[in-house]
């Protein structure tokens, strides 16, 4: 091993004595850096390697990388590169692919070999870095998107990354991420910028498929739409120019996106969702060429995609954009009547959506539009008054089919309360508890609406919440409860309440009402009744660190407190906290310190926290002690 490591040092005299030579390191420092890496190469051939000890390795070469480039900067040097950098970076790379030939898994190890690559001008050793990565994982689309987005944006070879794209085809037919973004990158096919096939070509599609792949190119969609626009306007500065183009000819069917209707066709073979045939529709929606194109995606989504509530969102959504011009649009008013019946036609199709498809994703998008056209603002109140209505119309509609999400419950009894109508919100929370009986966070809401209303039957209904509910979700409900039950009812019924509480078995129920039962008797009952309920719950486990903080919080804030009773509280929650809790241990030597405290016990205390801390708990309870007794903390 010392003999390939000495070699590994050997290799490096050369660069180290024009380092030396040129000015940008001194002798002391080029003697620092030989002894630091002998160390790094020492633990590069051990029997048992370290996957950091590769990465700390590679680390040090950057970091002596870029002070040489500072170094060159500072003293406007540029010289003499293959001497120095170019010896530094083969090493660099010689050790990443060590590096990912031992551990193949590590992505992440692999993406750093290629970004060092992108950043040191090294883009030849990229596309064997991800030849490598994709041997390995070819299950993962994202990488081959990055492999043929650098062969085209890093090393300019069109022909490579169209290699790629196929290749990543092959292995993901159907993965929507390959057949969508990678589209983007493609733009650069064309060989020389001109058109390959004649406008008399009988078979140009055909033959452009046969030459690209067994199956058609469906990921090209955008590729071909950016390939089209590239050869027209092309074609548009030639004829400007006047030149003559000899044999070549652009294709009329190239020029008009036809090539992209091939691919759209055989692509949405292979993906039948209404999803993708929008995202290719807004693709060809950015061309101002493809009106064809368009006019034939829109009349095939409305033919055989109606049984996704997505296409009559869409087809809604597009009846916003079809404005009309005139001298009404002057005024606000007749803008705001404009922007009406655009509204008024969009609904016209959600209906026609309801109708023919009545299920709650329907539902929700005709909701969601409703909401979004609320939330926007207007000056004109007839505006806002009509789009008001419609939404709790569509409420209520979409309530009575029992296709309204439970999310949806909340909007609508902010705007019944909003506009003063508390009767129907006290109606709407009761039919939401109905339909949604399980769900907490519809009660939650109901309830609270109903408390705000001063609904004289919650206790029957926290009753009914609580039976219903799952008990592992009820704590916002206990809370809810305990909240009006202290507002509304007498301290004998608040405390039954708190008693059935401690008896849940969910921990964090337990313990929650537990601290508020000692705030709450603390409250009404001053420092004897909290000293009581804590006596009383102090055994009864689970109990939470907030219960005795709190406890400790009441003595002090008694005109004598004890001393006493605070070290009875602090060894209690010592008891069940004392094992994981660093704090706790700090506090109660602070308290020690302190006036009431007898300081001669904080040595025991520290022995005790010392033996029953475990694990990182000791050395955060060491680091923040020797920070207290130095005065930092």
């Amino acid at each position: 091993m010392a003999e390939i490591v000495q070699h590994r040092i050997e290799e490096r005299i050369p660069e180290l004595e024009q380092l030396e030579r040129v000015g940008l390191f001194t002798k002391k420092e080029v003697k620092s850096i030989i002894k630091r890496a002998t160390a790094l190469e020492y633990k590069l051939h051990r029997l048992i390697v370290n996957k950091d000890d590769f990465i700390a390795y590679i680390q040090y070469e950057i970091n002596i990388l870029e002070l040489i480039k500072k170094r060159r900067a500072h003293i406007h040097y540029q010289f003499k590169r293959e001497e120095i950098e170019f010896p530094i970076i083969h090493r660099i790379n010689s050790v990443f692919r060590r590096a990912t030939n031992k551990w193949k898994d590590d992505v992440q190890l692999w993406l750093s070999h290629v970004a060092f690559c992108k950043k040191w001008s090294t883009k030849g050793q990229i596309s064997k870095v991800f030849s490598s990565l994709l041997a390995i994982h070819p299950d993962k689309p994202a990488l081959w998107i990055l492999a043929a987005k650098s062969e085209l944006e890093d090393r300019n070879s069109s022909e490579s990354a169209r290699h790629l794209f196929l290749r990543a085809l092959r292995f993901h037919p159907e993965d929507k991420k390959v057949y969508l973004e990678v589209k983007a990158a493609m733009c650069h096919l064309c060989r020389g910028g001109r058109c390959r096939w004649k406008s008399g070509d009988s078979c140009v599609f055909q033959i452009f498929i046969s030459n690209c792949h067994p199956q058609p190119p469906c990921q090209y969609f955008r590729m071909e739409l950016l390939h089209c626009e590239k050869l027209r306007k092309q074609k548009e500065e030639l004829e400007k120019a006047e030149m003559d183009l000899g044999e070549y000819e652009f294709s009329a069917e190239i020029l008009t996106g036809k090539l992209a209707e091939v691919v759209y066709r055989e692509s949405t073979g292979k993906i039948k969702e209404a999803e993708f045939v929008i995202s290719l529709l807004n693709v060809a929606a950015i061309f101002d060429f493809t009106k064809e194109l368009q006019d034939f995606i829109l009349q095939d989504l409305q033919t055989n995609y109606t049984a996704d509530s997505l296409t009559w969102d869409f087809m809604a959504k597009r009846e916003l954009e079809a404005s009309v011009a005139g001298e009404e649009l002057l005024t606000a008013r007749g803008r705001a009547a404009d922007i009406n019946r655009r509204e008024e036609r969009c609904c016209q199709v959600y209906e026609e959506g309801v109708k023919s498809l009545n299920t709650e994703p329907m539902w929700s998008s005709y909701v969601t539009f409703c909401l979004e056209r609320l939330k926007r603002k207007t000056n004109v109140d007839e505006l806002r008054e009509k789009r008001q209505q419609r939404l709790l119309g569509v409420l209520q509609r979409a309530h009575d089919s029992s296709l309204l999400k439970e999310g949806y419950y909340k909007n609508w009894l902010q705007m019944l309360l909003s506009t003063g109508d508390a009767e129907r919100a006290a109606s709407v929370a009761m039919a939401a508890t109905q339909r949604h009986s399980q769900s907490v966070s519809v009660w939650s809401l109901s309830l609270q609406t109903l408390m705000q209303l001063g609904s004289g039957d919650m206790g029957r209904l926290f009753q009914e919440a609580l039976a219903l509910v799952n008990p592992k979700e009820s704590l916002p409900l206990w809370q809810l409860q305990v909240q009006w039950s202290v507002a509304n009812q007498s301290p004998e019924e608040t405390d039954d309440v708190f008693k059935r509480g401690l008896l849940s078995t969910v921990a964090a129920v337990s313990m929650e009402i537990k601290e508020s039962y000692l705030d709450w008797s603390y409250s009404t009952g001053g420092y004897k009744k909290a000293r009581t309920t804590f006596t009383s719950l102090k055994e009864n486990r689970p109990l939470s660190k907030a219960f005795f903080t709190r406890m400790i919080e009441i003595e002090k804030e008694q005109e004598t407190p004890k001393m006493n009773s605070l070290r009875d509280y602090y060894e209690r929650a010592l008891q069940e906290f004392g094992t994981s809790d660093d704090d706790l241990w700090l506090q109660y030597i602070q308290e020690e310190l302190g006036p009431l405290g007898q300081p001669e016990n904080c040595g025991k205390i520290h022995w005790r926290a010392m033996k029953f801390l475990e694990g990182a708990s000791v050395e955060s309870f060491t680091y923040k002690y020797t920070l207290f007794q130095t005065g930092h903390l």
